[in-house]
């Protein structure tokens, strides 16, 4: 490795790892896509090399001999196919390259593996925009979310991962002198300790967040010695693929094998991610994605898996200081990226009896106008609500909206048809809103993915908070809201909740939301109950992928 590289990178390592420690506010990469930050000319050259991918094959990958290139993709904006190609591999090979490479990796230094890996994210600083329109057309995501989640934030989530993993490997000495006094003599051993690395990773990618979700347990396995094949889903591949390639260009610079980190992609009829899962020599798994297939892989044998699935997102509120602006700031929680974000709010527990706010007791049916008023607001305001809604990813989520109309509930607010004023053929819609009742569990006691809110009226506050736990519970929470100006009501709901492994934002108004997670401050997801059984990134998330092995001989 180029020495410079260790030199040059040290202080971002070292701020990271403090920042693992503090949970103060830290960001390597700056969110604002300003031009007196990253340069004047960077929005419209990174548009410009997106656009340049389009109906060509993607030839950055340093991957050798593809049998047939392949590509899925379709902007959700212009409903068009992208007409990006990649180079498609079968599992056997993709497996038995990344076992070839695995012996080159393991032996390369932690530290130095570390900084060859920030130095990826220091190319990809540049690429920040390119990654934006990839993102964009491929998930639906809005400008804004698609360059700060796919760039600084997915590179700040890959540096964390990077530290932690980093700070696990040199938590205990290489080596000791061991002395154990026997009387008039000693017992005098030398000692050696390696973090071995389980082998081959898999990291199986969604459609929403193919960057976010993805760099974390790829750069976790990555600093641990492990090679990677990244599994992206077949409708967003590019952001995924352009990080890849920088990774490859970095490891083949500093003389390694770029097999260390593999692009893995389905052709249209051959889909590979069971086979990938399934082969003996894949020893570690990350998944992001639906319930049922993260449940398949957390039950295969053999292997050590990371999981985020779906959850049962909750709002409680009990009493409040504001409702106009707690309903501004909840209309934004549902609205975000048309509710397509595993952290989105879903139930909205009230009580029958109506909030307290102030002083007074707001009713019921009050309470619940206007959270609808407020939405409708959001999404009629022509400033705000194309940058805020974004467009559908999927045509699955589109007929997820349409079928909430037949649920046991009471409409409070129909989906409108919603044109977005850049893309006249974007897939858009706008979140409905249905009254339940808390005895009709069945409607309220599954995810359902999009712009869906379901209001459940409640007898009191503590009914709210037993259901919202229960459902966390049986069926996985990633977030959960709570409002109320009683400090003993507050505590009720952490201890309930923090039982549950639930997250809770409590009293959120102004510029930050439930839906929101800070890198090296907040963990994304606990582990502690259905809805996924990793958190990253804690120290489980990165000391699994490798194991401490210990050597030792008489000292001379």
């Amino acid at each position: 490795m180029k020495q410079n590289l260790a030199d040059k990178h040290r202080p971002v390592l070292d701020a990271a790892m403090h920042a693992l420690h503090e949970r103060t506010f830290f960001a390597h990469y700056p969110e604002n896509p300003s031009p007196d930050i990253y340069g004047e000319q960077a929005d419209r050259e990174g548009r410009e090399r997106y656009e340049a991918h389009l109906h060509r094959k993607f030839g950055e990958l340093l991957q050798q001999d593809p049998e047939m290139w392949v590509g899925q993709e379709e902007s959700p904006y212009e409903q068009q196919a992208l007409g990006v190609q990649y180079p498609f591999f079968s599992p056997d090979t993709l497996v038995s390259r990344a076992e070839e490479a695995f012996h080159q990796w393991r032996k390369v230094r932690p530290a130095d593996r570390a900084a060859i890996l920030v130095e990826s994210l220091e190319r990809l600083r540049a690429r920040f925009f390119e990654i934006a329109y990839a993102t964009m057309h491929t998930t639906g995501q809005a400008y804004m979310m698609s360059f700060q989640a796919s760039g600084p934030h997915a590179a700040d989530r890959a540096l964390e991962a990077i530290a932690a993993g980093l700070e696990e490997q040199t938590r205990f000495p290489e080596a000791a002198a061991w002395e154990k006094p026997m009387g008039k003599y000693s017992l005098k051993l030398n000692k050696t300790w390696k973090p071995v690395p389980k082998g081959v990773a898999l990291v199986i990618g969604c459609a929403t967040f193919p960057t976010w979700n993805t760099v974390p347990g790829m750069y976790a396995s990555l600093v641990t010695g492990n090679p990677v094949i990244i599994k992206p889903h077949p409708k967003a591949v590019l952001p995924i693929a352009i990080v890849v390639a920088e990774v490859q260009r970095v490891l083949q610079e500093d003389g390694l094998n770029p097999n260390i980190c593999q692009l893995a992609v389905d052709a249209d009829d051959r889909l590979i991610t069971k086979e990938l899962a399934e082969h003996p020599q894949v020893k570690l798994i990350d998944y992001t994605g639906g319930t049922a297939f993260g449940n398949y892989i957390e039950n295969l044998q053999g292997k050590t898996t990371f999981t985020e699935k779906t959850g049962v997102n909750s709002i409680i509120l009990d009493s409040v200081e504001d409702l106009d602006k707690v309903a501004q700031n909840l209309a934004f929680s549902v609205t975000l990226y048309s509710g397509q974000m595993c952290t989105a709010p879903q139930n909205f527990f009230v009580p029958e009896g109506g909030i307290k706010v102030g002083g007074e007791t707001v009713p019921y049916e009050e309470v619940v106008h206007k959270i609808a008023d407020a939405v409708t607001a959001l999404v009629n305001n022509p400033k705000a609500a194309p940058h805020i809604l974004g467009a559908i990813q999927n045509t699955a989520t589109m007929a997820r909206v349409k079928d909430a109309a037949q649920l046991n509930g009471k409409e409070v607010l129909s989906t409108c048809d919603f044109q977005h004023p850049l893309f006249a053929n974007a897939r858009t819609c706008t979140p409905v809103i249905y009254e339940v009742d808390a005895t009709d569990e069945e409607s309220y006691s599954r995810e359902l993915f999009g712009p869906i809110v379901l209001i459940i009226k409640t007898k009191d506050t503590s009914e709210s908070v037993r259901i919202a736990k229960e459902l966390a519970q049986r069926h996985g929470a990633i977030s959960c809201g709570a409002y109320t100006t009683d400090p003993e009501v507050k505590e009720q709901i952490m201890d309930e909740m923090g039982l549950a492994g639930t997250p809770v934002s409590f009293n959120l108004t102004g510029g930050i939301y439930v839906n929101q997670n800070a890198g090296f401050s907040d963990f994304h997801v606990t582990g502690g109950n259905p809805a996924g059984n990793a958190s990253f990134t804690n120290p489980e998330f990165v000391i699994k992928r490798f194991t401490w092995v210990g050597f030792r001989e008489p000292a001379g």
